[in-house]
């Protein structure tokens, strides 16, 4: 998937990885996608509702497996 701006938030549980991608969004201009980076399977729920909330295009989520752990990889688009 297509990213302006990767966000990490691996190691970090609900609602960190939520809080820093609404911090970090308003960085973002209008259309820009924003990968966030997340080994918190809530973020599979989590940035749906936030998207919803919040008026931004939830694109989609990537699940990777790596050593001992899954990294999810959600994609939010910057619509307002």
């Amino acid at each position: 998937m297509q990213k302006d701006v990767v966000l990490d938030t691996l190691g970090l549980f609900c609602p960190m990885p939520i809080i820093k991608t609404s911090k970090k969004i308003k960085e973002l201009i209008v259309g820009q996608v924003l990968e966030v980076i997340s080994d918190d399977e809530g973020i599979k729920e989590d940035m749906p509702a936030w998207c919803e909330t919040t008026g931004h295009e939830y694109l989609g989520l990537e699940e990777e497996a790596n050593v001992g752990a899954i990294h999810y990889k959600a994609y939010v688009k910057k619509s307002k």
